[in-house]
C-alpha cells in the first residue's frame, strides 16, 4: 500500500463530514504537488480485505455442460444505507452437486478498507447455477432489493432493512414452474408509473437430465478440432420476459402484452435498460451469444418495438454476428449521448458503438483503436473514468469457456488478463499495460465485473468475480491532482432509487452524460452513486432528467465530494435514508 494512498485515506477518514458530504475536497498538502502519476494504479487487495471465499462454478479442468461455463456476476451495492458499498457475488455449482460452502456471498463493508463475510446472518445462502443480479428498490422502502437469474428459478430478495433479506419470489408473484436459463436482469419503470418493473433476458432452452452429448460429427460440439461442450448454436434459443410492477409487491407477467415475447431468435444475456433516445423513456439492449442483439424501444404505451438491426447494434459494422457476453455504458466521447461497449468471444474485437443522437448507432472499434485486442473470450466491461482526467475509459475482463483448449493450443489460455483502454480523446484509446501496476496483468477466469468507489477515496474500484477462485477487488489509486464529483439520487415521484435518470454534468469545456443502470457489465451491478473524473476542474454544473419527466439544473458545485439530491428538492444532506 503506497504512502501517497495512506496519507489520502487519513485525511478523508479523520476530518468531519461536509456539508453535502461524507467526503472533503482534496488536501493542499505535499500529496497535492507530489510528481503527478500518468494514470492510475491498481493493486488486487481482496485477500488482504476479507473476500477470500472461492466462488464455485463447474469442474476446474473440464466442462461437460453449457452451464458450467457461464460464471457468475456481482454488484457494489449498499445494503444498510452506512453510506460505503458492501459486495455481493454469485456462485454456482458442480454437477455432482454443490460443494460445502458453494453458495453466493455477501460481504458488508468494514469502513476501513475491509469485509466482513455476512452470508449466513442475511439469509442470502441459496446454492445452484446463478447467473445474473439486479439492484433496485422495487417496493419504494428506501432499501436495496436483490434480483437474481439462474438456471432453474429466478429469485426476489427483499431487503428487510435490519441486515437480512427474505426469498419473496413466490408472494410476488415471479415464480415460474417452467425449469428456465436466466441470465440478465434489469429493474426499469417502463410505464413511468414511479414503481420498478422487471426485465429478465434468458439464455438457452436446456435440459440438464437430457444434455447434448457432444460428438465430433457435431460442429456445434467441437472447437478448432477440439471436442468441447455443445452450444450455444444448434439449441432453441430462451424467451425473454417483462412483469409489470402491480405497486402493492406484487408483479404481473406482460411479456406478450408488450410485444417482448414474440421476438425469440437470439440467446440472451446481459441486459441493459436505459433512455438511449432521450426521449424521457427507458429501452432495453440484450448483447446475444452467437445471435443478432436486441434493442427494444419503448413506445410510451406499455409496449416495445425491436429495432437493433435498424439501429446499428444488432451485429458488427462488417454485418457479423457475434458472441456478444458483456457490456458498458457511456458517454465517452463526450456529447452527451450514452454510447455502448459489447465485449465478445475469442478473434472477435470487443464493439464499441457511437450514439450519433436518438439512438443511432456507429460502430467505430476498428477507428477507435481497440479493435487490436482479439485474443481472449471477453466478459465483464465498463465505460469509466479510472483516472478521473474527465475522459472515460474502457474495461473489461477475460477468461476462456474451454479448460481443454490450452492444453492442445497454448495460444487459447483458459485464464486471461484484464483489458485496459486510456481514453485519449476524439474516439481514440490507447491500451495500457505495465503503467497500471501488476494487477490487470494477473491472470484469472473472469465474468462479472462491477464499479465502484468501496473506500470512499474519490476514484473508481473494481470487483471482478473469478471462476473457481476468490474474487478480485481492485483497490484504484488515481492521480491526486485530478478532481471528481459523485452524484446520489433519490426519487420522490419517481422510483425510489431513480432507475432511469439521466444525469447531464457539465465541466470546463465539457459535458457527459450517464445513465443510472441497474445492471451493465456481464450479469453485474455497479455502484448507483454516479461517478464523473472532473480534470482540472474544480466546479459542475449538473442536468438531471428523473424517470418521470422532471428536468433539474443546479450550477456551480463544488468538485470532490458526493452530492445527493431529492427529486425536485436539490442538493440535502448526504444521510444514509430519508423520511
Amino acid at each position: 500500500m503506497n504512502p501517497t494512498y495512506l496519507d489520502r485515506r487519513r485525511f478523508l477518514l479523520g476530518s468531519a463530514a461536509a456539508t453535502l458530504s461524507p467526503w472533503l475536497p482534496k488536501p493542499s498538502s505535499e500529496a497535492q504537488t507530489a510528481t503527478p502519476r500518468p494514470y492510475s494504479t491498481f493493486t488486487d487487495i481482496a485477500l488482504k480485505a476479507g473476500p477470500t471465499v472461492p466462488m464455485i462454478y463447474g469442474e476446474v479442468d473440464s466442462i461437460k455442460l453449457i452451464i458450467e461455463s457461464m460464471g457468475g456476476g456481482c454488484a457494489f451495492f449498499d445494503f444498510d444505507n452506512d453510506g460505503w458499498l458492501d459486495i455481493f457475488l454469485l456462485g454456482g455449482s458442480r454437477l455432482s452437486g454443490a460443494p460445502v460452502g458453494a453458495t453466493n456471498r455477501l460481504y458488508k463493508n468494514n469502513r476501513d478498507g475491509t469485509f466482513t463475510d455476512v452470508t449466513q446472518q442475511s439469509g442470502l445462502t441459496d446454492t445452484g447455477w446463478a447467473c445474473g443480479v439486479c439492484v433496485g428498490d422495487y417496493n419504494n422502502d428506501g432499501f436495496e432489493d436483490l434480483f437474481v437469474t439462474y438456471y432453474g428459478h429466478n429469485k426476489l430478495y427483499r431487503n428487510n432493512g435490519n441486515g437480512t433479506f427474505s426469498d419473496v419470489t413466490v408472494a410476488a408473484g415471479l415464480y415460474e414452474k417452467e425449469i428456465r436459463f436466466g441470465t440478465g436482469c434489469s429493474f426499469l419503470d417502463y410505464n413511468r408509473d414511479g414503481h420498478l418493473d422487471l426485465f429478465v433476458s434468458n439464455y438457452v432452452e436446456f435440459d440438464m437430465a437430457h444434455p447434448p452429448i457432444p460428438t465430433m460429427a457435431n460442429t456445434t460440439c467441437t472447437y478448432e478440432g477440439t471436442l468441447v461442450y455443445c452450444g450455444p448454436r444448434g439449441m432453441k434459443p430462451g424467451h425473454h420476459s417483462l412483469y409489470r410492477n402491480n405497486g402493492n409487491g406484487t408483479f404481473t407477467d406482460v411479456s406478450e402484452a408488450s410485444g417482448i415475447a414474440k421476438h425469440r431468435g437470439s440467446y440472451g444475456l446481459s441486459t441493459i435498460t436505459a433512455d438511449l433516445d432521450q426521449d424521457g423513456w427507458p429501452d432495453i439492449f440484450i448483447p446475444c451469444d452467437s445471435t443478432p442483439s436486441l434493442l427494444f424501444m419503448n413506445n410510451h404505451d406499455g409496449t416495445f418495438r425491436e429495432e437493433a438491426l435498424s439501429r446499428g447494434v444488432a451485429v458488427s459494422g462488417e454485418g457479423q454476428e457475434l458472441a456478444g457476453m458483456g457490456i458498458g455504458v457511456g458517454d465517452f466521447n463526450l456529447d452527451g449521448n450514452s454510447g455502448l461497449l459489447v465485449t465478445h468471444f475469442q478473434s472477435e474485437a470487443s464493439g464499441l458503438y457511437l450514439n450519433t443522437g436518438k439512438a443511432n448507432f456507429e460502430d467505430i472499434t476498428d477507428t477507435s483503436g481497440i479493435g487490436v485486442e482479439r485474443h481472449y473470450v471477453c466478459w465483464g466491461a465498463a465505460i469509466a473514468d479510472f483516472d478521473n482526467d474527465g475522459l472515460p475509459d474502457i474495461f473489461w475482463v477475460s477468461g476462456n469457456v474451454y479448460p481443454e483448449l490450452e492444453r492442445k493450443y497454448p495460444k487459447y489460455p483458459f485464464k486471461g488478463p484484464r483489458i485496459l483502454f486510456r481514453n485519449k480523446g476524439a474516439h481514440i484509446y490507447e491500451q495500457l499495460t505495465t503503467d497500471t501496476g501488476t494487477a490487470l496483468q494477473e491472470r484469472h477466469a473472469s465474468r462479472g465485473v462491477a464499479i465502484g468507489d468501496f473506500d470512499n477515496d474519490g476514484d473508481l474500484d473494481i470487483l471482478i468475480m473469478n471462476v473457481n477462485e476468490p474474487p478480485s477487488l481492485l483497490r484504484n489509486d488515481a492521480p491526486i491532482e485530478n478532481h471528481w464529483l459523485k452524484i446520489k439520487l433519490i426519487g420522490t415521484v419517481s422510483n425510489r432509487g431513480a432507475i432511469g435518470a439521466r444525469v447531464l454534468v457539465n465541466y470546463g469545456n465539457k459535458v457527459q452524460a450517464q445513465n443510472l443502470l441497474s445492471q451493465s457489465s456481464y450479469l453485474s451491478c455497479n455502484n448507483p452513486r454516479l461517478h464523473f473524473g472532473l480534470g482540472s476542474a474544480t466546479q459542475a454544473d449538473v442536468e438531471i432528467f428523473w424517470p418521470n419527466g422532471l428536468h433539474e439544473r443546479f450550477n456551480k458545485l463544488p468538485a470532490d465530494r458526493l452530492i445527493t439530491f431529492r427529486e425536485a428538492t436539490g442538493p440535502v444532506p448526504a444521510i444514509a435514508r430519508l423520511p
